[in-house]
């Protein structure tokens, strides 16, 4: 169906093709991630003291603490739209775990000759895994990703381990069809979904390298002719053009086609606060509108109320029936390993885990004593 929203702030109206969101919900009319976002209008819950926040030119959007989880800001969290190539970030999710690094591809006819923005691979030519995922995340290359499809067992095995490693953070509203975030039938994801999806990336060392870096020296085309001599390189920018203009900025990755619009996954940090903002179906590439949010973010972002969460790696395993093992791609398995891993080693990482993990520790550590010391057998749940 299609839904019509007025751009807050602007005149012009956004049109975001949606199918009916379908996202399997932890409880009875409730989605990923708490009832307060179901709606589809703006949401947030904020004392007297706290000003509105500033209006990003979209159909939706979503601010979350990048630490906690806590949703802050959202409107239409859960819509469904084409994600452009913000769905880059899930490619790099799902293959990162399981290529090498110095793994060499050779590009061919078929990856200089997809639609779209383009690092520029040469065919014939080798690229190690390292750079295309360069050229995937940092140029936004379609050429990168259809690459890196093949040397992931090709493209609808990878996008079907995409949409299971989605599924697995609990981004329920996301559908993969492609590496590239080019449009295709059935490929969406929501806003929320984005959130998880970058959340997740930026806590794989890996990825955050990639997505923050601002520019790097890529293989150019070899030189033909009887003495090609050295093979030339030159210098690929990355398309976030907040890394370049806003303190703190850290990634993720932006996104346009035609029919979704501009579409974006944004996060910045300073000192100990960080945020995630994500939308679908914008009206503006310009980085001020994210910008000002962040700026509000860090403002009053621990002032807000929450609204809702990001839901972890595993918290939805058991409201969401678990896929037929058989059906499972090996690449969706080790990158929701690592993605889990890559969680645990947050959470240990942030000093609020310090206090609160050593007391739980402590804790058990006494009852355990307690419970050897006794005679008497203890009775409970079987683990």
């Amino acid at each position: 169906m299609s839904i019509i929203f007025r751009a807050l702030g602007a005149s012009a109206l956004v049109l975001l093709t949606a199918a009916p969101v379908t996202a399997a919900t932890p409880g009875p009319g409730s989605p990923v991630g708490g009832p307060k976002l179901s709606g589809v209008e703006l949401v947030t819950d904020l004392p007297a003291d706290v000003p509105p926040p500033p209006p990003i030119a979209a159909g939706a959007y979503l601010l979350a603490d990048l630490d906690t989880g806590a949703v802050l800001v959202a409107k239409a969290p859960h819509l469904q739209s084409k994600p452009a190539s913000t769905l880059k970030t899930l490619t790099a999710l799902t293959l990162v775990p399981t290529l090498p690094p110095t793994k060499v591809v050779r590009a061919t006819p078929e990856d200089a000759a997809i639609d779209g923005t383009k690092v520029g691979l040469d065919p014939g030519a080798g690229y190690t895994v390292e750079q295309l995922f360069q050229g995937l995340l940092m140029s936004s290359g379609n050429d990168a990703a259809q690459a890196l499809a093949r040397a992931g067992g090709g493209m609808p095995r990878v996008a079907q381990s995409m949409t299971q490693v989605a599924h697995d953070l609990g981004a329920l509203d996301t559908q993969a069809r492609n590496t590239s975030g080019l449009d295709a039938p059935g490929q969406l994801t929501s806003s929320y979904d984005l959130a998880l999806i970058g959340r997740a990336a930026l806590r794989d060392p890996q990825i955050a390298n990639y997505v923050s870096t601002r520019s790097v020296t890529f293989p150019g085309k070899r030189v033909r002719g009887p003495n090609p001599g050295k093979r030339p390189t030159f210098e690929i920018g990355n398309h976030n053009r907040l890394l370049f203009n806003y303190e703190g900025a850290i990634g993720v990755k932006n996104g346009y086609t035609q029919a979704a619009r501009h579409t974006y996954i944004g996060a910045a940090r300073r000192a100990n606060q960080g945020y995630i903002l994500t939308f679908l179906g914008g009206q503006s590439a310009d980085w001020h509108q994210s910008a000002a949010m962040f700026d509000w973010a860090f403002a009053y972002g621990k002032k807000a109320h929450q609204i809702g969460k990001l839901v972890e790696p595993g918290d939805l395993a058991q409201e969401t029936p678990a896929p037929t093992p058989s059906r499972r791609e090996p690449a969706a398995d080790t990158a929701v390993a690592a993605i889990r891993n890559n969680a645990a080693a947050a959470t240990m990482r942030d000093p609020r885990w310090t206090v609160a993990g050593v007391g739980g520790l402590i804790t058990a550590a006494a009852l355990y004593i307690a419970v050897r010391r006794s005679k008497k057998p203890v009775r409970g749940r079987r683990g």
